[in-house]
């Protein structure tokens, strides 16, 4: 099968003699299946799963293409109209591929980039808006910083971005032995936003790093079940000094 077919598919689920299930669907309850496909298309990619891969970007696609379908029964846009969009744009904001504009390094590849959202009346209120609201905290946090940098807002040295690192976690801990929550949150998220902009410093994703961490402390969690197991245990009858021997273990696998 190609992709019109693909389309003609999606339609056919929505017709009158369709899918009970797809007809009744609405933009707001395919909204979780669209973050859902997402996520499991970013695990396959971690996880070089090649067959994860191909399987979740088309499950990706179909969320695509039933949203544009939507849009086609509301007699606004359809998928062609879609790729034809992406199509044109990918276009004006490549002219050193597809015209004669001379742009030599990634850095004058991303300043064109910004002015032809600019010219395209992509303009925002302020210097760093344009970062989706709905983006996971840590993207959010990182993007917003980014853009404050370009305009000069930021720290010169990551010295003292960790002099600020140690009066954020000072604040933090005084919070805490007040008992008082929201000050106590106030401070975690102050605490997180420094160490975002340590990552920015240093050219790392924070969502990536911190991703990375849980996939390490999952991994290493379920080798202390494996071996809680194969002593016909379970982990919550173990002492920490005994979750500890396999803890370690497995940070030497």
């Amino acid at each position: 099968m190609n992709f019109e077919e693909l389309v003609d598919i999606v339609a056919k689920l929505r017709a009158p003699d369709g899918c009970p299930w797809d007809r009744e669907q609405t933009r707001e309850s395919l909204k979780q299946y669209l973050v859902e496909e997402f996520y499991e298309l970013i695990d396959a990619l971690e996880d070089n799963d090649y067959d994860g891969m191909k399987e979740e970007m088309g499950d990706l696609l179909f969320q695509i293409i039933i949203q544009s379908q939507l849009s086609k029964e509301e007699g606004k846009f359809d998928i062609n109209d879609v790729v034809a969009d992406i199509a044109g744009k990918m276009v004006r904001r490549h002219p050193h591929v597809f015209g004669d504009k001379d742009l030599n390094t990634s850095d004058d590849v991303v300043e064109w980039w910004e002015e032809s959202k600019k010219s395209e009346g992509k303009n925002h209120d302020s210097a760093i808006g344009g970062v989706p609201r709905s983006l996971p905290a840590l993207l959010r946090a990182r993007k917003i910083q980014m853009k404050a940098t370009k305009v000069g807002f930021d720290w010169t040295r990551i010295e003292d971005v960790f002099e600020k690192l140690e009066e954020e976690i000072i604040e933090l801990k005084e919070a805490i032995n007040e008992k008082k929550h929201n000050d106590i949150e106030d401070e975690l998220g102050d605490l997180f936003f420094v160490l975002v902009r340590i990552a920015n410093f240093v050219d790392v994703n924070p969502e990536d790093a911190l991703r990375r961490t849980i996939k390490k402390f999952d991994q290493r969690f379920r080798h202390i079940e494996a071996g809680a197991a194969r002593q016909g245990r379970k982990i919550s009858d173990m002492t920490l000094a005994e979750m500890e021997v396999f803890w370690q273990e497995a940070k030497r696998m």
